[in-house]
């Protein structure tokens, strides 16, 4: 009898469960497109102004310099541990834990971070709309997303990747839908001089505004290598995963493009310094100026984006910490399975205790743009990290392992590149105020730095017992588990024995 009708699982995630259109859009969702382009993309307006669609073309570029990289990794290592798998071969497993002891714990702050500008979104809306309605009453509508997220992981990754796909869907066409008609609005007005210097702000003119557009405007395209944890559940891994990633950086790198186009122009080169993510000067503030009952469907948009790009880091978050688990160098819990769906259950438990208690304690303690703030100063800062040790690991990965496919350009030159893109970036989340267009954070936002701080060095000293008690176990992060025979015994608490 099979694992299913047995009430057994095989230890396994689900093989084969989903193709290129759920892991691509996996990794769309993740990158939260309409969020993006609502609320993040704008922060770039204030150095590049009416330069904007070029900072945001050359962020595409750079960042298709990093996906490049993680797409090579995840043809050649298509494993749930993604990046602390990539890490510990190109560099050293030591290095693979610690990039995964940091990345599960950012990711696994994503979906609250993301259930908090559900919150405070929605709440401000009905607000505006109906004043007898409390704008401080947000906390349902996280808790609401929170119930929704849960209910999709628990489901197995069949449901949560079509989930994720009929939401990225609906954001990506809502937002193309609306660029095309303000292009048509623009009439006239448009010019392809918002891909030159021209329209750059006093006080940020020429090519410093641009790049300082460019290095905010990168932290939009957080997310595109979120398909590869879901490698041992895809069809044709190695081929469907290298696709997912570069379909995804540069599919929805020309959206960005498009869409900032196209706001652009409609709104005025010369004015668009003062766009931002909020009031007049907004996407919703246009849409409800000039587009009537339009403005629902980007509120829709936006509301909908979180809740996906939620989605899609709890499978991150839950699947980076399933591979860790199944090695045993997290609590051997997080690899339980559930007998039918395949889904690893106890760590979307974990996540969802993790998503509501950082929504209501930080979201209570604080406020939930505060919370919201802080929590993508954290992630960010990490994510961030991840993708520069990721370029080293490329690089290092083919000239020690795949020598015999070592391309200078693809294995050298651009993992180069990636870092260089990404170390202002780096920069810039972090507050280190080394460009003059970086602010200093303040408190509690410049809290974040400790806590980053604080769980990596527990994360060393968890390495550093772990090395001496249990030194096969970091090894082990650098194993490759598709390429493994699936196991057929009796399993314990869901986890087959090694």
């Amino acid at each position: 009898m099979s694992g299913e009708t047995t009430g057994e699982t095989t230890g396994t995630l689900r093989r084969d469960a989903i193709g290129l259109r759920e892991v691509l859009f996996q990794s769309i969702t993740a990158m939260a497109p309409a969020a993006a382009v609502a609320a993040s993309i704008p922060s770039g307006a204030a150095f590049a102004g009416g330069s904007l669609p070029l900072s945001v073309l050359i962020a595409l570029v750079a960042c298709l310099f990093t996906a490049s990289c993680v797409a090579e990794l995840a043809r050649e290592l298509p494993a749930a541990g993604s990046v602390a798998t990539y890490a510990a071969q190109g560099l050293h497993p030591a290095v693979g834990f610690l990039v995964g002891w940091g990345y599960v714990f950012v990711e696994a702050l994503v979906p609250p971070l993301l259930l908090l500008q559900l919150g405070f979104t929605t709440a401000g809306t009905l607000h505006q709309e109906w004043s007898s309605y409390p704008a401080d009453l947000w906390w349902p509508w996280s808790l609401a997303g929170a119930a929704v997220i849960a209910a999709a992981g628990y489901l197995g990754v069949r449901a949560s990747a079509r989930f994720g796909t009929v939401l990225g869907v609906f954001e990506v066409l809502v937002f193309l839908v609306f660029a095309v008609w303000l292009i048509g609005k623009a009439g006239s007005h448009n010019t392809l001089s918002v891909f030159g210097t021209s329209h750059t702000p006093k006080g940020h003119e020429g090519v410093s505004g641009v790049f300082a557009g460019s290095v905010y405007t990168v932290l939009a395209f957080a997310g595109f290598e979120a398909a590869a944890p879901l490698a041992e559940e895809t069809r044709e891994p190695r081929r469907t995963m290298h696709r997912a990633v570069l379909g995804a950086a540069l599919g929805i790198g020309l959206f960005y493009v498009v869409t900032t186009y196209a706001m652009t122009v409609y709104f005025g080169p010369d004015r668009f310094a003062a766009f931002g993510a909020s009031g007049g000067a907004s996407w919703d503030g246009v849409a409800r100026a000039s587009f009537g009952l339009f403005w629902v469907l980007v509120f829709l948009a936006v509301v909908n984006s979180t809740i996906a790009n939620a989605n899609a880091c709890a499978n991150v978050s839950t699947r980076t910490a399933f591979a860790l688990a199944r090695i045993r160098v997290l609590p051997r819990f997080l690899a339980v399975l559930h007998p039918r769906y395949r889904s690893p259950v106890a760590g979307i438990a974990v996540q969802t205790v993790v998503a509501v208690g950082a929504v209501l304690g930080l979201g209570f303690g604080y406020d939930p743009v505060t919370a919201f703030l802080l929590l993508a100063t954290v992630i960010v800062t990490v994510v961030v990290g991840v993708y520069i040790v990721v370029n080293l690991a490329c690089a290092g990965y083919f000239l020690r392992r795949g020598r015999e496919s070592f391309k200078v350009v693809r294995h050298l030159l651009l993992p180069l590149l990636g870092i260089g893109a990404f170390v202002p970036a780096l920069l810039t989340a972090a507050g280190l105020p080394v460009f003059d267009f970086v602010s200093e954070l303040t408190p509690p936002v410049s809290y974040a730095g400790p806590v980053v701080g604080v769980w990596m060095a527990a994360g060393v000293v968890v390495l550093v017992v772990l090395m001496r008690r249990h030194p096969d176990r970091i090894a082990d992060t650098a194993r490759v588990h598709i390429e493994e025979p699936a196991s057929t015994g009796p399993v314990r608490n869901g986890v087959a024995p090694r």
